[in-house]
């Protein structure tokens, strides 16, 4: 239990930002995952499409602090080198 009134205000403060952060990295890992799933499913024109919404979610949460902005970066060219690999396979074949 907090010992002074700052401690308190702060433990209170950080029930919101808590609860704001896990809706932002909530919604991020959703896209991520539906993401993921289009493209191991074969779906490679829906994730193209996709892609942009996807990163565009990702750098949204970077802008409210929630991640870092390097994460972001790393995350979104992840996700940019796992379509590409998925389309040069499926030209391939």
């Amino acid at each position: 239990m907090p010992n002074t009134k700052q401690a308190e205000k702060r433990m209170r403060r950080d029930a919101k930002r808590r609860l704001r952060n896990r809706y932002h990295i909530s919604r991020m890992r959703t896209y991520i995952k539906k993401f993921r799933k289009m493209v191991q499913g074969g779906k490679l024109e829906e994730a193209k499409q996709f892609l942009p919404e996807v990163i565009s979610v990702i750098y949204h949460t970077a802008s409210k602090g929630v991640i870092h902005k390097n994460e972001a970066s790393r995350r979104a060219s992840r996700l940019n080198l796992l379509l590409n690999k998925a389309l040069e396979s499926a030209n391939k074949s």
